[in-house]
């Protein structure tokens, strides 16, 4: 954790969360940080707990003329980034959207006839005891919360109680693999894997994640200077929250701390 000193950032705080392991934390696990783009991974939770529950199926049409729920959490709806705009056919490009996260948002609403911002807390939150994280804007960046309740989630992920074991594993998998595409921040990436709303590390370079994290290392990260990945080998996740905006500085120091934090676990 020495490393996060380094770092130019007035505040940050991190957490390790190893499966069967005590979690280790650096700086304040309570200070409220903006998640950004992390907010998508409690959107795609929820949408799984949507799934679990009936309100929503992930092979239902949603979005634009030929797009279904899987399409949206994967970023191959073919809507761009920042509106509705379709800029291709569903299933063809892998076009990281905002946008497709805010139909997503609306589709759970208007299916559960409840607001999204409250499904969310009554799906995710609530169970989870996550009771400093609130959904204020977007439901693809507009999440804050803390590294305390981001540990319950990472631990959730490892040790799944509110949703299925199986769907877990299944959003944490390639969906429609071979997908060229931008990862934002990185360039592109060819293939550019993606989950049913969690990125899949394979074997994408560069990346935010270390030279030593696993193939099957799945997450996300924030232009806030956020960033959660779990890694199924090492058996374990972490988390970062800082107040410095991602630049240069986190594409260097991420990949870093992330290979530091393995290095530690493998003993």
């Amino acid at each position: 954790m020495k490393l996060i000193a380094e770092w130019p950032a007035e505040n940050a705080a991190a957490a390790v969360v190893p499966r069967s392991a005590e979690v280790v934390t650096h700086g304040d696990a309570d200070r409220v940080f903006p998640l950004a783009s992390v907010t998508k991974l409690l959107t795609a939770y929820a949408t799984l707990v949507a799934v679990s529950e009936g309100v929503v199926e992930l092979d239902e049409p949603a979005g634009p003329p030929g797009a279904t729920v899987r399409h949206l959490l994967s970023h191959t709806s073919g809507l761009a980034f920042g509106d509705r705009t379709v800029i291709a056919a569903p299933g063809t490009r892998r076009i990281y959207s905002n946008a497709g996260f805010e139909v997503l948002g609306d589709v759970l609403t208007e299916r559960s006839t409840i607001p999204f911002a409250d499904y969310l807390h009554d799906a995710v939150m609530a169970p989870l005891r996550m009771t400093r994280t609130t959904l204020h804007g977007s439901p693809g960046a507009g999440a804050s919360s803390t590294i305390g309740d981001l540990v319950r989630f990472a631990g959730e992920l490892q040790r799944p109680t509110v949703v299925d074991a199986a769907l877990v594993t299944e959003a944490t998998s390639v969906a429609f693999p071979g997908l060229a595409g931008v990862l934002p921040g990185f360039g592109r990436q060819n293939p550019n894997d993606w989950g049913l709303g969690f990125e899949i590390r394979d074997g994408k370079s560069p990346h935010w994640t270390g030279s030593r994290s696993s193939p099957h290392t799945y997450g996300h990260f924030g232009q806030s200077g956020t960033f959660l990945w779990v890694d199924p080998v090492a058996q374990a996740g972490c988390v970062v929250l800082a107040d410095r905006h991602f630049g240069p500085w986190a594409a260097r120091s991420w990949p870093e701390f992330t290979d530091a934090v393995l290095v530690e676990l493998a003993g």
